[in-house]
């Protein structure tokens, strides 16, 4: 029965070294993971913040053309005063 426990007793120790260095692993792989996901998340604000910055920038761009251009009733009117000066050059 004595020996029957030591083998028991050895095999347990062993069992318990195996848990306790599996546990250290665990946790080693967990910190590397929780800092790249940290630096994931840093970066992924980072895109975010310059693309919101760069679609603000092309909004701009877009109302400032939109106010650039010319109206129908403006556009209009352009046609007639081209095909005045059409016609006076066409005249000489």
């Amino acid at each position: 029965m004595d020996d029957t426990k030591k083998m028991l007793r050895a095999v347990i120790n062993g069992q318990s070294a195996m848990k306790s260095e599996l546990l250290s692993k665990i946790d080693s792989v967990d910190k590397n993971l929780t800092n790249k996901i940290d630096s994931l998340d840093k970066k992924i604000d980072g895109v975010e913040k310059r693309l919101t910055r760069r679609i603000d920038m092309i909004g701009f761009q877009v109302a400032n053309l939109e106010d650039d251009t010319p109206t129908r009733d403006e556009h209009d009117e352009l046609a007639k005063r081209v095909t005045k000066l059409e016609l006076k050059v066409a005249s000489i």
